[in-house]
């Protein structure tokens, strides 16, 4: 696997895990002419939720976002992840005004942060997103799908401008979006449909 185009064309990035499903490269390519084209890439602050390789969230830094935060429950895959993370600050494409961490945490307790006392447990605060990654199990239910997009609305993590973008199986249940969002279009690639998912408030 590598990234596919851009200033990081070429890198590689370590072949996913069993009972990781990374992004193929064909539909990789056409989310990624979708986005630019409707300019979500560009300067985006970028969040990465069930990153697996890093598939999507170095390719995103790769044709131009600024900041990556990649969310990973595995132990293995997040180690891999921050090794794949370290070696990309060393390309000679790598600018300084980039950032990227890698965030070992499951995606629920990212978007739904636990209180304790008077602290947190939840990712870096690194205030909205422009652009969201979801690219879960195959089996994790639609509702838990649900549950996730909207904490990532009612906890500020995505504004007015932001774009979801969630890959689910072909043979799930069409999700709910949270109020006020909807999907602006949808993409089938063999067995994984995409959705496109903005905001809908004036």
């Amino acid at each position: 696997m590598h990234i596919i185009s851009g200033r990081f064309k070429g890198f590689p990035i370590p072949a996913a895990l069993r009972g990781t499903r990374p992004t193929t490269d064909r539909t990789k390519e056409a989310v990624f002419s979708h986005l630019e084209a409707i300019g979500a890439v560009e300067g985006a602050r970028v969040l990465d939720l069930y990153a697996g390789t890093g598939a999507l969230g170095f390719e995103a830094l790769s044709r131009g976002a600024n900041l990556l935060e990649s969310v990973e429950s595995s132990g293995r895959a997040a180690g891999l992840l921050s090794k794949s993370a370290a070696r990309l600050t060393h390309h000679p494409s790598w600018n300084p005004t980039m950032g990227i961490h890698v965030s070992r945490v499951k995606t629920e307790r990212f978007v739904r942060p636990l209180q304790t006392g008077n602290d947190a447990e939840s990712g870096p605060a690194a205030g909205t997103y422009d652009l969201v990654f979801m690219d879960p199990p195959y089996d994790l239910p639609t509702e838990d799908c649900q549950e996730i997009m909207a904490g990532l609305v009612k906890g500020g993590f995505v504004n007015h401008d932001s774009v979801i973008v969630l890959e689910r199986s072909g043979r799930s249940v069409l999700p709910v979006t949270p109020s006020g969002w909807a999907v602006s279009t949808s993409r089938s690639y063999g067995e994984t449909v995409v959705y496109y998912i903005e905001s809908v408030a004036a």
